[in-house]
């Protein structure tokens, strides 16, 4: 890495589609696919993943087919679609497929629901999940020199109500808060080469008070004899550290002591956070015999997530959360970004309005918004999609794509809290049933299995079992009554043992540790109902202005009640962006703000 040329993981111009797992050479297979509906579920019997069937539509990858950038624009039930696309040798080539990378993967970063793909009419794989990526290995079905032709079929079944879907509408037409559907596939699909023995993850977990770093590292088979790793770490243009070590199984796990952490004096400097971003890039070398075999490129933020003594603690330093609700959803490309920059440009927008902190709602985001949060300082709360219905069919989709998420994201610095459930979402009747008792506490159990680095809320908004956060969701929009709810530790207490303004039960079991950090991570939905025209009558808020001034007034008025609070310590406004009917944004859904951006900024902030 001292190499002046090497790839930088954390100096990227535009994200890459996995963007702590870098390789020099890759290729997008981005844009013009062929593609067909199957209403009538007859593709697999018909052949149409063959060499010489042709499907006569086409759309644009990665754009689902409900969203007009895909050029299909069709919002109705197609449980089953698929798609085709002859790819030529020169892009498995430039995906850096070499005699020392035999070996040519095709990745998915995400196919809503269920997938089944062919290349050159053999089957190479199948997945489960709507939100996460999955690859296959296809170097046995491709034929050297010719294009290859890849299929894939997708499956959402609109009415399966057990799968995590977040916020993607069971109806025909989107109602109340919920939207547009999101069918197939909805993020990059790309091409990369790797030696027979690769990378196939890492992961880095700061110990700053051990001045040290933990890493974790899994290949894709166990390694020869004589296999070795080296990993370098370097900030700025200095190697802050080096390790090498002997590998003799395929997961490995160990410390990267960083002698300048161990300088308690020194360390600022280095740390991550969101007034000072700063990222360490991780090149991880896989050696046999003193041979390089793989090079992956990776980054890291060295920074701690704590609770203390009712505080949400960031390097040890109590951090007040300014979060507005993001639902990653856009007129023209829904879930999907609508360009490359998008999400880049929607972390920058988040900060201009003031806030520190985006709760990204009841969807697993695309890795891109976490690279441009790193980045840029952003804290993020990372929440699972929910099912609707408690089953346990439900039970074991989402705690595979749970998993799976927590494997791709969790050394994201800008990932601070995690939220498998909110409001009881496909566990309505936790108050009673206790096996939704048990799925919550389970989440919550294994969520801090795989990662104990960061707090864990169990059921956001009510309802808390174990959360190590008590989190509220509030819309009454009277000030006067929200000042007083909040004012001090009797509204604290009162809602710790009793009901919520929601109406329910607001913490379940003494599960709730008695230090936990109090946060209203819901609250506000105002609808500007000026300038909607004659469309406002379809859309709608938690309470709505008629004016521009009525909306400036009552949003300053319910910060203002907020800040008088001696107890939160982090407040959610609903929500960043209009998002078709649900019209309580700050922005427009074309994200123009409602006020002159200063003035929103002044109202987070508090500032004049």
């Amino acid at each position: 890495m001292n190499d002046s040329s090497a790839l930088r993981a954390s100096r990227l111009s535009v994200a890459r589609p996995r963007p702590q797992l870098l390789r020099e050479r890759w290729s997008t297979l981005d844009g013009t696919w062929r593609f067909a509906h199957d209403d009538a579920e007859v593709g697999e019997r018909e052949g149409w993943y063959g060499s010489a069937h042709r499907l006569d539509g086409s759309i644009t990858v990665p754009y689902p087919p409900e969203s007009p950038a895909s050029g299909v624009g069709d919002g109705g039930f197609h449980d089953v679609v698929w798609y085709q696309r002859d790819v030529p040798w020169q892009a498995v080539l430039e995906a850096g497929f070499h005699p020392s990378r035999p070996r040519i993967h095709l990745h998915f970063g995400a196919v809503d629901y269920r997938s089944r793909v062919w290349v050159n009419g053999k089957l190479v794989g199948s997945h489960e999940g709507g939100h996460t990526p999955f690859s296959f290995d296809i170097t046995d079905a491709i034929v050297e020199g010719i294009a290859q032709h890849i299929t894939v079929r997708a499956e959402d079944r609109a009415d399966d109500v057990e799968q995590p879907r977040g916020k993607q509408d069971w109806l025909e037409e989107p109602h109340v808060i919920w939207y547009h559907r999101t069918t197939g596939i909805w993020q990059t699909v790309w091409l990369e080469a790797t030696p027979e023995v690769f990378v196939e993850q890492v992961h880095f977990t700061p110990q700053l008070s051990r001045g040290t770093v933990e890493y974790e590292l899994r290949l894709n088979r166990p390694p020869a004899p004589g296999t070795s790793c080296r990993i370098e770490l370097v900030h700025g243009e200095e190697t802050i550290a080096e390790l090498s070590t002997q590998l003799v199984s395929q997961r490995h796990t160990g410390t990267i002591t960083v002698p300048r952490l161990q300088n308690g004096q020194d360390r600022e400097g280095i740390l991550w956070s969101p007034a000072s971003p700063q990222l360490v890039d991780a090149a991880v070398i896989v050696e046999n015999d003193g041979h390089p075999i793989d090079t992956v490129y990776s980054y890291l933020g060295l920074r701690t997530v704590s609770i203390r003594d009712g505080q949400l603690l960031l390097n040890d330093l109590p951090c007040y959360l300014r979060s507005v609700l993001s639902q990653g959803f856009w007129p023209q490309s829904h879930l999907a970004a609508p360009h490359p920059d998008a999400l880049r440009e929607e972390v920058e927008l988040i900060l201009a309005l003031g806030f520190n902190s985006a709760r990204v709602h009841q969807k697993i985001e695309d890795p891109a918004f976490l690279y441009w949060a790193d980045r840029q300082g952003l804290l993020l709360w990372a929440e699972a999609p929910a099912a609707y219905r408690f089953s346990s069919t439900a039970v074991e989709r989402l705690t595979h794509e749970w998993l799976a998420a927590l494997d791709r994201d969790r050394s994201h610095p800008s990932i601070v809290t995690w939220v498998p459930l909110n409001e009881s979402w496909g566990i309505q009747d936790v108050a009673h049933d206790p096996a939704q008792r048990a799925f919550a506490r389970a989440l919550v159990q294994l969520t801090r299995a795989i990662d104990p680095s960061r707090p864990v809320i169990s059921n956001d908004g009510w309802e808390h079992l174990e959360s190590d956060i008590f989190s509220v969701h509030d819309y009454d929009h009277d000030p006067a009554t929200v000042r007083a709810r909040y004012r001090g530790p009797e509204g604290l207490a009162a809602l710790r043992n009793g009901i919520g303004p929601a109406g329910r039960t607001m913490v379940l079991t003494d599960s709730l540790r008695e230090d936990a950090p109090f946060m209203l991570t819901e609250f506000g939905g105002i609808e500007l109902r000026a300038g909607r025209g004659n469309g406002a009558g379809d859309s709608w808020g938690y309470s709505s202005a008629n004016t521009v001034e009525q909306f400036e007034k009552q949003l300053r008025d319910l910060y203002d009640a907020l800040r008088s609070s001696t107890v939160l310590v982090g407040t959610c406004y609903t929500q960043l962006t209009d998002t078709m009917q649900e019209a309580n944004g700050l922005l427009t859904e074309d994200r123009k703000p409602k006020l002159p951006l200063a003035v929103i900024r002044a109202i987070v902030t508090g500032t004049n």
